[in-house]
């Protein structure tokens, strides 16, 4: 059969071997001996397949007769299936097997669930009998016995039951557990009542050992407080006990307001033994000692007593108490003894120690009468606060400077003696080796990174000494202490910054000294905050030498300083902008009502401006008093002019009154321009180049210079104009052109000079 398998290749039957040449396509003879070879190879392979068949008929024949048989036995399986299936169908055998199955089943159950409610029923019997005998005994005042079964019982019917899922009658039996629970509570409670008392008149603590309950006698104190601890109620039980005890015994002895001592008696009486605590004055007056050693020898006696007589020297029991009366009794000796013996001197902090060692011991031996737990540190609440007294210390110093600071500056109110207002008295001008007197006023303060020195107010002056004497204590403390030093004192600081400006806010929209002052307290401040880190930090605590920074306060300061100068520098621009503009811009000035007018206005600008000179040139530093002035004479001397200049018609007659004002503004503010000149002749800064009037405001030279215009011919206006003269004084072609039209009248003239000033500008632009 291999033939079968092999591939005709028809290339093979072809005379051309290459067929896939599309320029030479096939031709009719090559195609039917194409047809031909396939026929003959078709034959040929038919012949061979027929030869095979007959030469392996036996294997052919052996294979049919094998799956013949298979048919047939698969055949038989399926007709023996169907029989058992019919024969199933018939007799149901599983059905009623079944349902003696469920039967059986259902027979089961029940006999469950009956054995389960008689064990049920036998458990409510039990519980009942047990709560019945509760009551018995608590009538009969066993309570010991019945405080145990109550024990046991709430572990059955209070305690991890799902009440969702029990009997109804649980729930019954529950309550009736309540109600005893409740009434052994109240008899437990009524006795530790009549067991312990205090009386008043004799201030003595009584305790009674032999108790009766219903009128049975002779009940056993140690017996009711078994029972209390039983039942899970001991903390109630001795409550009433702790409070008695820190209300007549513990806090006397703590509050000191009487030495004590206490009388511990035990006597028989007809009632049986009885502990008495009796707390008498003390004969010696001097009993209480500075380190609290008697305070704390009375209380551990009263700690004695309870742990002998009360609590039997059970641990449990007086834990117990300890926790119902430590953190009271701490409190009281905190707030009544030690608070009030923390140093107000850190001189003294050393001396503290002997209090530390004694309140060490005291805890130390509450922990021995296990009266506070001894694995538990949150009860050394006594030690945490002696241990910690740097931290108290440091706090009460830090509320005491920042409430002394806060007071001196709402208290401050930037009043000046009459010595810094008389006339020629200059501070701010003083050199700083001046051997004047005025220099010994705390008020008159030299500028560390500067060579002026400036007036400051008593609040500023006060707080850098409140200051300085902060980091001084700083250098003499521990790091702890001084860490909370440091921080007063950028508090203090910074208390300045939230109460001047809101105190002073009106003056901050007025013209006066106050907001001067308040000015040079803010550059002044920021001076000293720089020079803080330089003086003090070399004999600053070792670990706060990289913890201390001052330096960020300092722009504050100064960012404060320069908002309050600039907002007096706006505010006198503004007044005098208002007094400029009562002149109606100069027009008409040859009329005598208009220039009655004017006069008056320029009247308003010079005495403004002499208020702010008597202001300013006392109090402000040379150097923002010459830039600040500047600024104001620059707005009055450029407003001034560019007004004149606006007018489009000027008359003969009003020229020389224009002139006059101007002049007349000169001759009032030459003191004014000498101050400031003044200041460039003395000042400190000798390195720098002096600067001119005519540098600091430029307006000036400009305003002089219109005044020379108001009566100079049109020809000697058109030369200065050609060398560059006006120019440098400040004045633009198209002002220059606008005065001649408003002075000189239309004529060829004018025209010839209007037509050079405007050729010199295009030539001038030409050659730039």
């Amino acid at each position: 059969m291999d033939v079968l398998f092999n591939s005709i290749d028809v290339r093979d039957l072809l005379s051309s071997p290459d067929i896939d040449d599309v320029n030479s396509p096939l031709s009719a003879p090559d195609l039917r001996l194409l047809i031909d070879s396939l026929q003959l190879r078709s034959v040929d392979i038919k012949s061979k397949v027929r030869q095979y068949i007959l030469s392996h008929h036996s294997e052919f024949s052996t294979l049919f007769s094998q799956c013949s048989n298979v048919v047939s036995k698969s055949e038989n399986l399926s007709s023996q299936v169907s029989d058992l299936i019919q024969l199933i169908s018939d007799h149901p055998i599983e059905a009623q097997t079944k349902a003696v199955i469920d039967e059986i089943l259902v027979k089961n159950r029940e006999e469950k669930e009956k054995r389960e409610l008689l064990g049920l029923l036998d458990v409510i019997l039990e519980l009942s009998d047990r709560l019945r005998f509760v009551k018995e005994e608590i009538k009969v005042g066993r309570v010991e016995h019945s405080a145990e079964a109550l024990r046991e019982l709430k572990a059955v019917l209070v305690t991890g039951n799902d009440e969702e899922k029990l009997p109804l009658v649980y729930g019954l039996l529950k309550d009736e557990w309540t109600e005893c629970f409740e009434e052994m509570q109240e008899v437990l409670l009524q006795c530790m009542d009549n067991a312990v008392w205090f009386e008043q008149e004799n201030n003595t603590v009584h305790l009674k050992y032999q108790l009766s309950i219903r009128g049975v006698d002779g009940i056993e104190l140690h017996t009711i407080l078994k029972a209390i601890d039983a039942v899970g109620i001991l903390d109630y039980g001795l409550a009433k006990v702790a409070d008695l005890m820190i209300k007549h015994v513990i806090m006397p002895v703590v509050s000191f307001r009487s030495t004590i001592v206490v009388e511990w008696i035990n006597q028989e009486s007809g009632n049986g033994v009885k502990a008495n605590l009796k707390i008498l004055p003390s004969a010696d007056p001097n009993v209480v000692s500075i380190d609290g050693g008697s305070m704390y020898s009375v209380l551990i006696d009263v700690v004695k007593f309870i742990t002998k007589s009360l609590c039997f020297e059970n641990s449990t029991w007086m834990l117990c108490f300890g926790k119902l009366t430590w953190p009271r009794m701490s409190d009281l000796i905190v707030s009544n003894f030690l608070s009030k013996k923390v140093p107000d001197d850190a001189s003294k902090l050393a001396d503290f120690q002997k209090i530390v060692k004694c309140t060490s011991n005291f805890e130390a031996s509450l922990k021995e009468l296990m009266f506070i737990a001894s694995s538990d540190g949150k009860d050394e609440r006594l030690s945490k606060f002696a241990d910690n007294v740097e931290v108290h210390f440091s706090s009460r110093k830090k509320v005491e400077i920042l409430a002394k600071a806060r007071n001196q500056l709402l208290q401050s109110d930037f009043r000046l003696s009459e010595l810094f207002l008389q006339d020629g008295t200059r501070r701010n001008s003083k050199v700083k080796d001046d051997d004047n007197a005025e220099s010994s006023s705390d008020l008159v303060v030299d500028l560390l990174f500067t060579s002026e020195r400036c007036v400051v107010s008593e609040a500023a002056s006060q707080l850098m000494k409140l200051v300085h004497g902060i980091l001084k204590d700083v250098c003499l403390s521990s790091s702890r202490v001084g860490l909370e030093f440091y921080h007063s004192a950028r508090d203090s600081l910074l208390l300045y910054e939230a109460i001047i400006p809101v105190k002073f806010e009106r003056q901050l929209d007025s013209i006066n000294h106050s907001a001067v002052l308040i000015h040079n307290d803010c550059h002044y401040l920021s001076q000293e905050i720089l020079g803080l880190a330089f003086e003090y930090r070399s004999d600053f605590p070792a670990s706060m030498k990289e913890l201390v920074v001052f330096a960020d306060l300092a722009p504050r300061f100064q960012m404060l300083a320069e908002e309050v100068l600039q907002r007096q520098i706006k505010l006198v621009i503004y007044n005098l902008k208002q007094a400029i503009d009562g002149a109606n811009g100069f027009q008409n000035t040859h009329q005598m009502k208009q220039y009655e007018s004017a006069k008056l206005s320029i009247d308003q600008v010079i005495f403004i401006l002499e208020k702010v000179y008597i202001i300013w040139h006392r109090l402000l530093l040379p150097s923002a008093y010459k830039r600040s002035m500047s600024m104001v004479l620059e707005e009055v001397f450029s407003r001034i002019a560019n007004d004149i200049l606006l007018l489009d018609d000027i008359a003969a007659e009003e020229t020389l009154q224009l002139q006059r004002l101007i002049h007349l503004l000169f001759e009032n503010l030459s003191s004014l321009l000498d101050s400031v000149l003044a200041i460039n002749q003395t000042g400190k800064l000798q390195e720098s180049p002096v600067q001119t009037l005519d540098d600091l405001i430029p307006s000036l030279q400009k305003l002089h210079k219109l005044a020379d215009l108001l009566d100079m011919p049109l020809k000697s206006i058109t030369a200065a104009w050609e060398t560059d003269e006006l120019i440098n004084h400040g004045f633009k072609q198209s002002e220059v052109e606008d005065f001649i039209r408003a002075i000189f009248a239309d004529s060829p003239l004018r025209k010839e000079c209007l037509r050079r000033i405007e050729s010199r500008y295009y030539q001038a632009f030409s050659y730039s």
